[in-house]
Order: C-alpha cells, then sequence, then structure tokens
C-alpha cells in the first residue's frame, strides 16, 4: 500500500511542477512570420528580443488558462491530503484521505487534459491554415506530461485504496 501512496506522491509532485512551469512559461507554440521566429505562450507572446502580454481576451486561451489552473490546484491539494494520509495524519477521520488524493488527481488530470484539448484544437486549426511553419513546443510537451503524471499518480491511489479497504485475509481459508 505504501508503494503505491510513494509511487503516487512522487508522480503527482513531478505533475505538479509541470504543470506549474508548463503553465508559466511562453513556450506552447513557435512559428515563423517575416523570417522572424517567435513564441508564444498562455500569458505572452515574444518577437526577437520583446515579450507582450495578450492584451484581447481570447476565448481559447482563457479557457486553457482557467482549466491550467483549476488542474494546478486540484493537483495541490491531492498532494497534501496524500501526504497526510500517507503520514496517518488524524484530522479529517471521516473520509477516506487515500480515495480523496485519488479523485483529487484524476480531477487534476481531467482539468489539464480539457485544457490541452482546447488548446490543441483551436490552435491547429487557426495556425495550420495561418503559418505553414509552426509547431508546439516545450511547455506544451510538459502539459501533456503533466496529463500522464496526474492519471498514474490517482492510478497508484486507487489501487493503495483497494489494498487498505480490501485487505486478503489468509485465516479465512
Amino acid at each position: 500500500m505504501y508503494s503505491f501512496m510513494g509511487g503516487g506522491l512522487f508522480c503527482a509532485g513531478v505533475g505538479n511542477i509541470l504543470l506549474i512551469v508548463s503553465t508559466a512559461t511562453d513556450y506552447w507554440i513557435q512559428y515563423r512570420h517575416s523570417s522572424n521566429y517567435m513564441h508564444q505562450g498562455l500569458w505572452r507572446y515574444c518577437v526577437p528580443e520583446k515579450c507582450m502580454t495578450h492584451t484581447e481576451s481570447i476565448a481559447y486561451l482563457d479557457a486553457t488558462r482557467v482549466f491550467m489552473i483549476l488542474s494546478l490546484l486540484a493537483c495541490f491539494i491531492g498532494v497534501i491530503i496524500g501526504v497526510m494520509a500517507f503520514i496517518h495524519y488524524s484530522s479529517f477521520d471521516g473520509f477516506d484521505k487515500t480515495f480523496a488524493a485519488g479523485i483529487l488527481f484524476f480531477i487534476s488530470c481531467f482539468f489539464v487534459l480539457l485544457a490541452m484539448a482546447i488548446y490543441t484544437g483551436v490552435t491547429v486549426n487557426y495556425y495550420g491554415k495561418r503559418y505553414g511553419s509552426w509547431r508546439f513546443s516545450w511547455s506544451y510537451i510538459m502539459g501533456w506530461l503533466a496529463v500522464v503524471l496526474t492519471f498514474f499518480s490517482g492510478i497508484f491511489y486507487m489501487c493503495a485504496y483497494r489494498m487498505h479497504e480490501c485487505p486478503r485475509n489468509s485465516n479465512s481459508r
């Protein structure tokens, strides 16, 4: 049980760091415009030697930002509850902290998956038609890695919950 919880905490911790870095950095896509390489993130876009904030409220960027922040919060709260379950912290004895942490990690996974799907769909549709030379960059890739890590942290915590709820009784034979 503790090995599953430890693996879940490791995946969730790394996933949380990836979510922070992915959300905060400006390398979601890179493209070439007028023989200059430019890149943009959720908050700013950068031309050579100058970065500017997005001044317009663009719906797909707003939705991506909101889902990334919600994912970050769910993962962070899941890590706190997961640590409390790992060290047998006695507050909130009315609910199973292992199960709650697993559910929060799945919620985090769902939110980041929504954010990545929205961003991918709109970006491919818009930039694919407008710019010939563009690509997703490392901040975007970190977001997809966060999807995988938060999913596996939820799996690990649900496995730990099942092991705790249904222990094998060798005396029942």
